[in-house]
């Protein structure tokens, strides 16, 4: 009897990580590794190629991306750092962000990190979907974060980079939406 639990658990868990695979192999796997991304990002001004109405939602995009990457690496630093610069972009009028950006920056857990950075896609996204001007940007969704109930993020690129997983399952996910004006 425990055998055959151990071998649907087993069944269970390798058909979930195959089907995130299955979903992305039309990928280019010349992508780069989650550092070389974000190194070529940080190397140039404008991380999306979408542009906002104001200035500070281009900010807030930005650092929110900067999270976003730092996730994709597992480097709970470069949350912290990214978080703080977004918390300080951030107007008086969005305290309910500002504080769960200073929680992030704050958090020295990546997992507890992953899990404010889920909430803050959640008040983030109608401020990017109000204020693109043009250009586009990218909902995505990962299936098998948080314990299967799933996990959603804005991405300034179309290919997947999980920031639920990092390397674990960089390419689990897959687009819902494309935001554009």
């Amino acid at each position: 009897m425990k055998r055959n639990v151990t071998l649907t658990i087993t069944t269970i868990i390798v058909i979930s990580l195959a089907s995130c695979g299955d979903a992305n192999k039309k990928q280019d796997s010349n992508m780069g590794t989650p550092t070389e991304i974000e190194a070529k990002n940080e190397s140039s001004p404008q991380i999306a190629d979408a542009s906002f109405s104001d200035g500070m939602t281009g900010k807030v995009f930005q650092n929110y991306q900067q999270i976003r990457m730092a996730l994709v690496n597992s480097n709970a630093e470069e949350v912290n750092l990214a978080a703080g610069n977004l918390a300080e972009s951030l107007t008086g009028e969005m305290e309910e962000m500002e504080s769960m950006a200073m929680a992030m920056a704050d958090a020295r857990d990546i997992e507890k990190q992953r899990e404010l950075f889920s909430q803050l896609t959640e008040q983030v996204e109608p401020l990017f979907k109000e204020s693109i001007a043009e250009g586009a940007i990218y909902k995505q969704f990962c299936p098998m974060a948080f314990d299967g109930k799933g996990g959603y993020w804005i991405s300034d690129v179309e290919e997947i980079r999980n920031p639920y997983y990092g390397d674990k399952m960089l390419k689990c996910g897959k687009v819902t939406e494309t935001i554009k004006k």
